[in-house]
């Protein structure tokens, strides 16, 4: 009798202290009855890998399909031990350390059954379940990087036993092999993973929820391949009720996040929810940022009185993040962006840096050719695994600055710290929202209209996720291109005196061009002819005398006055 009593006082002092989330109609709440809104992260391309992410897309998209051509230059075990480095790498303390600083409370983590059980083939007795110990150590020490952060982790089921749609990246779906929705035997494999997590998680009050199926997409009686026009799901609803019933055997207390059809938005055929404490999760990506594209959601949440996560969304511009979040928090509707590392990323919060090296494989996947020897493979992988430590990983501030100040503050701040005398490089404009730190008619990623085709917006996809387009140079040099007449960039200049500066303007174009500088008030301080120069990077300098600064700080904007003005940096003497 005095265990029970010492037991549940532990109990009720753990959660009691804690920040357990629990629904309370609408809202998602603390244990304090405090309104939760998740700023989240999910970091994709750790325990589950799509083609994109790593440049594989064009010849290998599920991660299945990537370690085969892995293995085919290095061996089975070279690629296990590339794996190894690549998921030891992939999210460390540091990482959420520093997701923690930059703004985020909450970490959706996107898992692949295959670290947690092995696939049913593998089973050494059918219907066994064989518990491999990897995802739950990785999963322990990602908690405890949560908890000593104060941040939520909530479970995503990414790649389910079998796969568990057409869209066989998201999933990891070999399409030789029974999916989920197929095999009664993966159907159970996926019950039993989510009750044993649950029975290992439920008195962690840090875990934030079980997101229990990402992304279903698929058609069980209709004709999009990917369930949008499904109008039941039944098989969907069936087996989200079945998992939810086995974690509710072992844990009671924490959120069970729902996921429809249809890339996991089509909700259809769900007639009422089959637990108290539930929460519908949507994904959003490439549309407008309006009222529309929330009003199944918004319905949702009235309908079911129940709250709604946006539990995946990225892969935008800068501009897009901002009014997104702009739109959410009107809505009081928690997130979670996507991805976090990506190799050659503008639009997340880093960027994994690739090797020529590593170009050259892809070549060589791609195209054929002479084969690479296993000993330069081998390097090059590893070498692309250890840039996968957040020591050298690319921090993209202009990314995590419009998803967290520029949502409330319009002002503009230095990119960088610019001192005259001194270079100012075109790429190191301000940081701030579109008309205050710069003008740029294409800005946002868009496929809304044509499914064949998206929007313009940055061509240059280099350095940052403004629709500034950047391109780099053959010596690996940065510089703005394909300008248009009306845009314009800001420059912060702290000037050491009251001081008439030389201005050096290096600039490339096939034709004339015309740009005009003024200071922060709208004062004209120059204009200045730029003659063709023969060729986009055919680099020239003109001169500019008598660019009056203040003490102190400056803020110098530069207009392009016509078309194809590709500007390299300017120097202040």
């Amino acid at each position: 009798m005095k265990r029970t009593i010492l037991l549940s006082a532990l109990l009720l002092s753990q959660f009691g202290t804690s920040q357990l989330l629990k629904t309370s109609g609408k809202n998602i709440v603390n244990d304090k009855g405090e309104n939760i809104q998740l700023r989240g992260l999910g970091p994709g391309g750790w325990m589950l890998q799509e083609g994109y992410m790593l440049k594989t897309a064009d010849f290998a998209g599920p991660q299945y399909k990537i370690k085969e051509k892995i293995a085919e230059l290095i061996g089975e075990d070279g690629m296990q031990e590339f794996y190894k480095a690549y998921l030891q790498n992939g999210i460390t303390k540091k990482d959420i350390d520093f997701l923690k600083k930059a703004g985020f409370n909450s970490i959706r983590l996107p898992m692949h059954y295959n670290l947690y059980t092995l696939p049913i083939e593998k089973e050494p007795a059918k219907g066994q379940n064989t518990w491999l110990n990897e995802g739950f150590v990785m999963t322990d020490n990602l908690l405890k990087w949560c908890a000593d952060n104060k941040m939520y982790l909530i479970l995503d089921l990414h790649a389910a036993p079998g796969g568990h749609g057409n869209d066989v990246n998201i999933s990891d779906n070999d399409k030789s092999k029974p999916s989920l929705w197929e095999s009664e035997e993966n159907q159970k494999k996926t019950i039993a993973l989510w009750k044993k997590l649950a029975e290992r998680y439920k008195d962690e009050p840090w875990i934030g929820g079980y997101d229990l199926i990402n992304e279903p997409n698929i058609n069980f009686t209709g004709k999009n391949p990917n369930g949008t026009d499904e109008m039941s799901n039944a098989p969907l609803w069936k087996l989200q009720k079945e998992i939810t019933a086995a974690i509710r055997q072992v844990d009671k207390k924490h959120l069970i996040i729902i996921e429809g059809n249809g890339w996991g938005n089509n909700y259809n055929g769900l007639t009422s929810l089959w637990d108290d404490n539930m929460v519908f999760s949507f994904h959003k990506y490439w549309n407008n940022n309006d009222e529309a594209t929330l009003k199944f959601a918004l319905d949702l949440r009235e309908k079911h009185n129940a709250p709604i996560w946006l539990g995946e969304t990225g892969e935008n511009s800068n501009v897009w993040f901002t009014e997104l979040i702009q739109l959410l928090d009107k809505h009081n509707i928690g997130y979670a962006f996507w991805p976090m590392k990506k190799i050659d990323n503008i639009a997340g919060v880093t960027n994994v840096k690739i090797t020529p090296e590593y170009q050259k494989l892809l070549d060589y996947w791609k195209n054929g050719g002479e084969k690479p020897s296993k000993e330069f493979a081998y390097k090059v992988l590893m070498e692309i695994a250890d840039h996968y430590k957040f020591s050298n990983v690319e921090i993209k501030n202009d990314v995590i600055d419009a998803m967290f100040r520029q949502t409330t503050d319009d002002s503009s701040k230095p990119f960088k710290d610019h001192q005259a005398p001194g270079r100012v490089l075109a790429t190191e404009y301000d940081l701030g929202r579109i008309g205050t730190a710069y003008k740029d008619n294409d800005f946002v990623n868009l496929w809304v209209s044509d499914p064949a085709k998206r929007s313009e917006w940055n061509s240059g996809n280099q350095l940052r996720n403004d629709g500034v387009d950047i391109y780099k140079t053959k010596d690996d040099q940065y510089y703005v291109g394909k300008t248009e007449a009306g845009e314009w960039l800001q420059y912060t200049v702290n000037s050491k005196a009251d001081k008439a500066y030389v201005l050096h303007i290096n600039y490339a174009g096939n034709s004339e061009g015309k740009i005009r500088i003024e200071d922060a008030s709208g004062k004209q301080m120059t204009t200045v002819s730029l003659p063709a120069t023969g060729g986009n990077e055919n680099w020239k300098t003109v001169t500019v005398k008598s660019i009056n600064l203040n003490k102190g700080e400056n803020k110098m904007r530069i207009y392009f006055e016509n078309d194809g003005i590709n500007l390299n940096y300017i120097d202040l003497k």
